[in-house]
Formats: C-alpha cells, structure tokens, sequence
C-alpha cells in the first residue's frame, strides 16, 4: 500500500509546476509565454531572471529528491526503489496534471534522483554538465550529450540498475530536446551568456 501510495505522490510532486507558479506568484509572468515556451529552468532563467531560475532550479531538483526519497520515508530498507520511484516525479515533471499534462525536460529533477540515490555520482553528473555548459553555451547540448556521458560514467559503478534508468532517462532527454536539435541544425538555437561557444558566436557576429 505505501509504495504504491509513494508512486502517486511521487507524480504529484514531480507535476508541480515550478517555474509557472513562481512566474505567476511573484513575477506576475506566465514562463510559457516567453522564450522557449518551456517549463523548466533554462526558460526561468531567461524570463525571470537569475534569482527566479536559481528557485526553480532549486525546486525542480528537491522534486526529483522528494519524490525519490518517498520509499525511505515510508520505511522501505530497498535502497533501489529510490531510482524506481524517482521515474514517477520525472513522469510528473514531463507529464504534469497540474498544467494539462504537459511539462518539462526533467533534467533537474533527475538530478534530484541521483541527488538521493548517490550524492558523489550527483556531482560527478554536475560537473559534466555544467563543463558541456561552458565550452558549448547550450544547455540542451549538456543535458543530451552530458546524460549520454553521466551513462557512460555510470557503468563504473556496476550497478545495473543505476546505469539501466540513466539510459532511460538518457533517452527521454533526447527525445524531449527534438526541437532543440533543429534549432541547432539551423544555428537558431539560444546560448547562455558566457562559456566558449558563446565567445565563437559573438566573435563571428
């Protein structure tokens, strides 16, 4: 009964919103009418500015966190169901009922899986990411190739399961980054505003 009841509530708390009800709260902003239109942190970032994206991606992690940490909390002795169970928040994250089942990347708030799983590989997973981050400027560049990557380091650990649910994940991030391909393709696609290919593109301009 409580791990099925740690699944749903693990959906629900994975379907918070962040970014719109912050928005909504204190910017008076609706981020899915901005920027890329999306929910997450890189478009919180560019609507509401650095102090709002820094809470969203706060938020968007502890979901992942929460919603994995749901089996301990319930009692569970299986360190394994915490991956399990986070899959149910990045479900939430990217299929939200809250905002008609819609969502985001769910890139931070797998962060959060890992972040309760095994902290040491959660930062291992940051710093690829935040290293593809400063030599590319494209957050949807580190999010696909840094997963593939963070899968790749994942396999050092010989846990299957770990390495099993980074590829699901890897997969997801891949097929939810569809149109950020074709923006790349174009060479339309955003960069933040420091790193090396940003450096590129402004020299070239």
């Amino acid at each position: 009964m409580y791990l099925v009841l740690s699944f749903i509530l693990a959906y629900l708390i994975g379907s918070i919103p962040s970014g719109v009800w912050i928005g909504q709260l204190f910017y008076h902003k609706d981020i899915r009418q901005y920027g890329s239109h999306n929910i997450g942190t890189t478009n919180a970032y560019r609507t509401l500015g650095p102090v709002g994206g820094t809470i969203v991606l706060v938020l968007d992690i502890l979901k992942g966190t929460l919603g994995a940490s749901l089996p301990v909390l319930f009692g569970y002795t299986e360190h394994w169901l915490i991956l399990i169970v986070g899959l149910a928040a990045v479900l939430g994250h990217t299929c939200s009922i809250f905002i008609g089942f819609k969502g985001g990347k769910a890139v931070a708030t797998s962060a959060g899986i890992a972040l309760a799983y095994n902290p040491p590989f959660f930062l291992i997973a940051c710093a690829i990411f935040f290293g593809l981050v400063v030599l590319t400027s494209m957050v949807s560049i580190a999010s696909t190739v840094g997963m593939g990557l963070i899968t790749l380091v994942s396999l050092f650990y010989h846990d299957w399961l770990l390495s099993s649910v980074a590829f699901v994940l890897w997969i997801v991030f891949l097929v939810r980054h569809r149109e950020n391909f074709a923006r790349i393709k174009n060479g339309t696609e955003n960069m933040v505003p420091f790193g090396l290919g940003y450096y590129r593109r402004q020299h070239k301009s």
